[in-house]
C-alpha cells in the first residue's frame, strides 16, 4: 500500500547497516508505523536525515509492506523544538511512552493530537511537570484507559482534603488514615486529582503527588518491563544527592 503526504511525529531513530535508518513514527491516518530509510548515510541525503530526528514533525511518502514500511521521502514540516535539560528528558519519555503504549498500525487521531500538544508545551514556557501530567492523563484517555477524578470508585466527589490511590482499571480509591505512611506516600491528594479533571495547574506538593499516583497505573499498562527514562531519572536523582563524607 502506497502512502503518500503523510503527516507524522518522528518518535525514535536508529541506525541500521551501513547507510540506512529504522524510523518509528507517530503518523495522523495509520497510527505509529515503522519505516527503513534506505541510503540515507550519502553526503547529498543530509536533508533527509534531519527531517528523520526525533520530534520532528514531517510528511512522508512510503510503502507498506508487512510490519515495516519502505521510505521513499520525507519532508520536515516545521523546525522541532530545541530542549534541553528536564524538557528534553521529558521528551525522551514523551516518546518512549508513544512507543511503548500506542500499537502499531492502529489510527489513533486523539494520541496524535495529544503528542502535538505536548510537544508545543515542551518547547514554550510551560512547567515541565505540569505539561507531563496533562500527556499522561490524555493519553491514558486516548487509549482507552481513562480514569474519572472528580468521584472515587464508589461514586464519592473527591474530597480534595483527602489521598487517593489511582486504581488503574476502576480510578481513584481513598487511602484511609491507618494505612501506612508509604500508601499515604504515593497517593494523590484529592485537591491534585480535581486540579487535573479541571485543567488547573496545582501546586508543587499537589502537582509531586500526580506524578507518584499517574506512574502507577502507567506502570499497570506498561507491564513487568519498566521504561528506560524512568530508571534514567532514578540514577540522575541518586547521583545529585549528596554524598557523606
Amino acid at each position: 500500500m502506497r502512502i503518500v503526504d503523510e503527516p507524522a511525529y518522528v518518535l525514535h531513530t536508529r541506525a541500521w547497516r551501513e547507510t540506512s535508518l529504522l524510523v518509528e513514527v507517530l503518523s495522523q491516518n495509520h497510527g505509529r508505523m515503522g519505516l527503513v530509510a534506505r541510503g540515507v548515510g550519502g553526503p547529498k541525503r543530509h536533508v533527509l536525515r534531519a527531517a528523520l530526528q526525533p520530534l520532528q514533525y514531517v510528511r512522508l511518502d512510503c510503502v507498506l509492506r508487512g510490519e515495516l514500511a519502505q521510505l521513499r521521502q520525507a519532508e520536515a514540516l516545521d523546525a522541532a523544538p530545541l530542549l534541553q535539560g528536564d524538557a528534553a528528558l521529558a521528551a525522551f519519555y514523551v516518546n518512549e511512552l508513544v512507543l511503548r503504549l500506542a500499537p502499531r498500525g492502529d489510527p489513533h487521531s486523539e494520541i496524535f493530537a495529544t503528542y502535538g500538544q505536548v510537544r508545543a508545551g515542551l518547547g514554550s514556557d510551560a512547567p515541565v511537570a505540569w505539561t507531563l501530567r496533562l500527556f499522561e492523563r490524555d493519553l491514558l484517555e486516548a487509549l482507552g484507559f481513562g480514569l474519572a477524578l472528580d468521584v472515587d470508585v464508589d461514586g464519592v466527589p473527591i474530597d480534595p482534603a483527602a489521598r487517593y490511590r489511582l486504581d488503574p482499571e476502576q480510578g481513584p480509591r481513598r487511602v484511609r488514615h491507618d494505612r501506612g505512611q508509604g500508601d499515604r506516600d504515593t497517593a494523590a491528594t484529592g485537591s491534585a486529582l480535581l486540579a487535573l479533571a479541571s485543567d488547573v495547574q496545582p501546586g508543587p506538593e499537589d502537582l509531586a503527588s500526580l506524578r507518584r499516583a499517574l506512574r502507577d497505573v502507567l506502570a499497570h499498562h506498561l507491564g513487568p518491563r519498566g521504561l528506560k527514562s524512568w530508571d534514567m531519572l532514578a540514577e540522575l536523582g541518586r547521583l545529585s544527592r549528596p554524598r557523606n563524607p
